[in-house]
């Protein structure tokens, strides 16, 4: 069948719409996290102050605290407004993201899911979601310049070293299991993706406890979350995780057995996607083992790393029978 080549013309264009609207957002979100600073700050000095006030009984010292008042509440409304700009470009961005995603695959007439880098956009598409319903509370706001830094290098890798023209997939790939095998791991993987950097965030948390920061890095993390809140974000998102990846391990066994006659042949990639389930399945039960909690979030770490040298080792460098990339 013919690819439409209007419509894989305006899915790039759409794919690098959203590029660019992710860096403005990543811009904005940047802004955003240094203004919570600013309201940090000033929610510090007031807290300092008022003491002060109410031990001297002073004129001077007795107005200092309402400055710092008013000084904080227009720092955070103004912070909010940022906020909210932010979570709207977001969601336009995610938007775009999907339509280059539906354009790709109506301009070949499948699913988009033949190649490597339908994949990443795929997956890069799948964190965006995920992190959007994830991070809706302004609490989490401060979280997205470290999702849109991975993600940008992600969709920009795809986009040049990983781009394929739109075309119909290979024999091995015309099946009815492509797109629900291919949809529920990418699935997986983007949940993955986000519990593993929010693991990430936790430990560097964990070492700049929440009013105890100092030196630069103290600075840098500052509006993040406690590290406590953090380790449980990924743990709720590693739950969901594990049995995501786990049905599309199986339904990938199901497709293999109708295509290559056996359910399993440790062929590289079948190899590794095991092993970044059993790592994740060992998180999770490190995370509800009290001896072993605080070594859970390196095993998430893991398992994150581990998920990404399957998408880009294994599929790029290794040869075996799931190296569709699409990059010959």
């Amino acid at each position: 069948m013919l690819v439409d080549q209007n419509l894989s013309n305006f899915s790039d264009l759409s794919f690098r719409t959203a590029l660019v609207l992710y860096v403005i957002s990543l811009f904005l979100s940047l802004f955003y996290y240094v203004r919570i600073q600013a309201v940090i700050d000033a929610r510090r000095a007031l807290k300092a102050a008022v003491p002060a006030a109410g031990q001297s009984g002073g004129v001077l010292l007795e107005e200092r605290p309402s400055n710092l008042q008013e000084n904080a509440e227009k720092a955070e409304a103004t912070a909010n407004k940022i906020g909210g700009m932010l979570q709207s470009l977001l969601w336009i961005g995610i938007a775009v993201h999907v339509v280059a995603i539906v354009l790709r695959g109506l301009s070949a007439h499948r699913f988009p899911f033949g190649n490597l880098y339908e994949y990443v956009l795929m997956v890069t598409a799948g964190v965006m979601i995920v992190s959007s319903i994830a991070l809706q509370r302004k609490e989490w706001r401060t979280l997205w310049p470290w999702i849109l830094v991975p993600v940008l290098a992600l969709m920009f890798f795809g986009g040049t070293k990983l781009y394929a023209e739109s075309a119909p997939v290979v024999p091995a790939l015309r099946s009815y299991w492509l797109p629900v095998h291919v949809t529920v791991v990418s699935l997986g993987a983007a949940i993955g993706l986000f519990s593993g950097l929010s693991s990430l965030l936790s430990i560097l948390r964990s070492w700049q406890p929440k009013g105890k920061e100092h030196g630069f890095i103290g600075g840098i993390v500052k509006p993040l979350p406690t590290a406590t809140k953090l380790d449980t974000l990924a743990y709720r998102t590693a739950v969901i995780t594990l049995p995501t990846l786990g049905l599309g391990i199986v339904l990938g066994a199901i497709w293999a057995e109708a295509a290559w006659g056996r359910y399993w042949g440790w062929d590289p990639k079948e190899t590794v996607s095991f092993a970044t389930w059993v790592l994740y399945a060992a998180y999770l039960h490190a995370r509800a083992t009290p001896s072993m909690r605080k070594a859970a979030p390196w095993i998430n770490i893991v398992a994150m790393a581990t998920m990404v040298f399957n998408l880009f080792f294994i599929n790029m460098v290794v040869s075996g029978l799931h190296s569709y990339a699409g990059l010959n």
